[in-house]
């Protein structure tokens, strides 16, 4: 099995350049990750102002972002990566190197500015794999990028939260506009294409040859951003309701401990698929990663250790389900357009997330951490049974492919 797995996976670090990508993307997505964390405590303890001012500015934050993934990724389309880098590096190092320094309503409207110009690290690093490696092994190298994320979730709001503990929160946002404007000034150095040379003979960056946005974001492209919002909505709407289970059964300390074990569960789930030479579509993974979230509703009053068995399952589909909806929307789009087109797969992700943590946290208020797991995996089946009337418009011939010179031979059947 070891060597199946290392067969696989060894075409896509022997490719020139990412063995330096991998690691990169790593510790440019590690200030990503831990945002959420030091913003809110920031607001609580330094500014003195609730968990619901604190909730206000990231979700003003996350509109930002959420409109800000398409623009920039139009930027990466028309004019490259390191235009964008330039513009994203600037705006949002300034918004954190600024933040201690400017009071509540200041930070409100900053927050939406500091989103919007947020440097796209997600989007970035999958755009860079798929473009890095031949077709063939697409899959493989965006199931790597998948793990990726989880490690830096796992780095990000630990060491946050370690450094506003130790140092104060203006100390962390410091910090964290540090990382960024680092991050920023490595990509540029290292510049990695965002595009395969081949797909550079299409046209150039221009946007002249751009094809017009209806003849890609298609019923198929559609159906696979409402398949990864859904995903986002299931594990957003996990976490808030782990916290709560944890909190409701006095085992709070053991969070660090529970969420560690759901990325490694996320971790071995993805290098499986990474693995596997034909996979289910997003779509399948998506309802097995909600419906498999059902035991988690009968062991949200156990403890620490039966709730956290109770939540593998289901974490072992999260990243094999974003790295095949990542994998579909890169084999979907022409190339020209293939920075916009992962915008669009963030801000689906973004918005995902941003619905689901006030909805779940009502449905929590009202029926604890066990209705607020239920609710997770019923919203995600609500919102995924959205992309179903797409594929079947789809499947009944009702919408163009698009003109890409290498389409994924997995996404054409």
């Amino acid at each position: 099995m070891i060597d199946v797995v290392l067969q696989r996976y060894r075409p896509v670090f022997a490719v020139p350049g990412i063995r330096t990508l991998v690691p990169l993307m790593f510790v440019a997505r590690i200030p990503f990750a831990g945002a959420s964390y030091v913003l809110t405590l920031h607001v609580v303890l330094t500014l003195h102002h609730g968990y619901g001012a604190a909730g206000l500015v990231g979700a003003l934050a996350t509109v930002g972002m959420g409109f800000g993934a398409p623009l920039m990724g139009r930027v990466i389309d028309r004019f490259g990566l390191r235009a964008m880098l330039v513009v994203g590096t600037l705006g949002e190092g300034t918004f954190w190197l600024t933040a201690r320094l400017l009071p509540f309503p200041v930070l409100l409207v900053a927050a939406v500015v500091g989103g919007l110009l947020t440097l796209p690290v997600m989007s970035v690093g999958r755009q860079a794999m798929a473009a890095a490696v031949p077709v063939e092994h697409r899959r493989t190298a965006l199931s790597v990028d998948s793990m990726g994320v989880e490690l830096s979730y796992m780095a990000g709001p630990a060491l946050g939260v370690l450094v506003v503990t130790r140092f104060g929160s203006p100390a962390a946002l410091i910090a964290m506009g540090t990382l960024v404007v680092a991050a920023g000034i490595a990509l540029y150095v290292v510049n990695p294409p965002m595009r395969e040379p081949v797909e550079e003979s299409l046209g150039d960056t221009s946007g002249t040859s751009r094809p017009p946005r209806r003849d890609w974001l298609t019923p198929p492209m559609l159906a696979v951003l409402v398949v990864a919002g859904a995903a986002i909505f299931v594990l957003s709407g996990t976490e808030v309701a782990t916290v709560a289970a944890l909190r409701d059964t006095g085992q709070l300390d053991w969070t660090g401990t529970v969420v560690i074990l759901q990325c490694a569960a996320s971790l071995l789930g993805g290098l499986v698929y990474g693995a596997l030479r034909r996979t289910p579509r997003s779509f399948v993974l998506m309802v097995l990663l909600a419906v498999l979230l059902v035991p988690a509703v009968v062991a949200s009053g156990a403890w620490w250790w039966l709730l956290a068995l109770a939540l593998v399952p289901s974490n072992l589909m999260c990243a094999p389900t974003l790295a095949a909806t990542a994998h579909e929307v890169n084999g979907l789009a022409p190339a020209v357009v293939r920075g916009e087109a992962n915008g669009l797969y963030s801000a689906a992700l973004t918005f995902g997330g941003a619905f689901a943590s006030p909805l779940i946290g009502v449905t929590i208020d009202h029926g604890g951490a066990g209705g607020g797991y239920l609710a997770s995996v019923a919203g995600g089946l609500l919102i995924v049974a959205l992309a179903v009337p797409l594929g079947r418009r789809h499947n009944a011939g009702g919408a163009r492919e698009p003109a890409s010179s290498d389409r994924d031979p997995e996404l054409i059947r």
